[in-house]
């Protein structure tokens, strides 16, 4: 009986474990998840933002009042000090080696997605800049494995790559098929994006995904205020309900909350099947277009959701 027991007990507590980890991945799922629904809401919100405000101020405005909202939670809900700070009671700043990473955040989701994008949405629609979201976690997932040396199997990238190309040609197909001169804003935003993903999902490993984009915004600080003191001076503001709701959305839901739970679904699932989940994004960008912007969508938005689903779906299970 005493073997039995013995024998029994580390099975029941593999068995726990198991259902906590797997606990922990479908939370982690729901979290990445809500992060693509705040994503979704950038292209529109930022039109209606563009509306009262010029593309320079509406970046470095939003960052700032995201800046003091992350500032604020560091400050009320405080975080773990450091060993020599901890007799003094005394919030630590995050470990030097984890600055270098936060800037490539900072100038990644911070200040360069955001700018580039919105220069983009001048000349461009927002179904037209939905093709930069399609392409961008492929980009995430190729630089997570280029930074992180995580090896997803063959069948992760078939599906990636057919659920990136659907995408890429659904978004292509509602603009008509033509190309702008914001492509250049675009794909340079792809690239810095992915990057300040990839850093953001490593350091989410190590600190509370909030945290990585609260420093990453407060790091950003020293350049947001003289860019919007000089943006604003030159930049006409014309305050309206859509101009105002749209700047508030980029600045607390897009840029800090969607990315705390971003952050966080990342460091639980990976990187690369996190990313997968923000092959969705475009059509969500793209009912949201209808629903806010008065956008018109062909029957092909259907069908291109299940394609996208399935590839999501396939990703989700494959193995690295």
């Amino acid at each position: 009986m005493r073997a039995q027991s013995s024998a029994t007990a580390p099975s029941g507590i593999a068995v726990g474990a198991s259902s906590a980890d797997t606990g922990g991945r479908s939370f982690g799922t729901v979290e990445a998840a809500l992060g693509v629904v705040a994503f979704s809401l950038t292209f529109p919100a930022t039109a209606w933002g563009l509306e009262g405000f010029g593309p320079w101020s509406l970046i470095a405005v939003r960052s700032i009042l995201a800046a003091v909202v992350a500032g604020a939670c560091l400050l009320a809900v405080g975080v773990p000090p450091r060993e020599r700070s901890r007799a003094r009671g005394r919030t630590a700043p995050p470990e030097r080696r984890h600055w270098l990473g936060l800037a490539v955040v900072g100038a990644g989701v911070v200040l360069g997605f955001p700018l580039l994008t919105t220069l983009a949405l001048q000349t461009s629609t927002t179904a037209h800049a939905a093709v930069v979201v399609g392409l961008l976690p492929l980009t995430t997932a190729l630089l997570s494995a280029l930074r992180m040396g995580t090896r997803p199997s063959r069948t992760f990238w078939i599906a990636a790559l057919v659920g990136a190309a659907a995408v890429i040609a659904f978004t292509v197909q509602q603009s008509g098929g033509a190309l702008t001169s914001a492509d250049a804003y675009l794909f340079a935003a792809l690239l810095v994006c992915a990057a300040g993903y990839t850093e953001g999902g490593r350091l989410a490993r190590v600190m509370p995904g909030w945290q990585v984009i609260g420093w990453a915004l407060v790091l950003c600080l020293p350049l947001t205020v003289p860019m919007a003191a000089v943006a604003l001076s030159f930049e006409p503001v014309h305050l309206t309900a859509h101009s105002v709701t749209g700047l508030l959305w980029v600045a607390i839901g897009s840029q800090f909350l969607g990315l705390v739970v971003w952050y966080r679904g990342m460091a639980a699932i990976g990187i690369p099947k996190a990313s997968q989940l923000q092959l969705a994004q475009p059509l969500l960008t793209l009912v949201w277009s209808v629903l806010l912007l008065g956008e018109h969508l062909t029957v092909a938005a259907p069908l291109t959701a299940a394609a996208v689903l399935v590839c999501i779906a396939v990703t989700q299970r494959a193995r690295g």
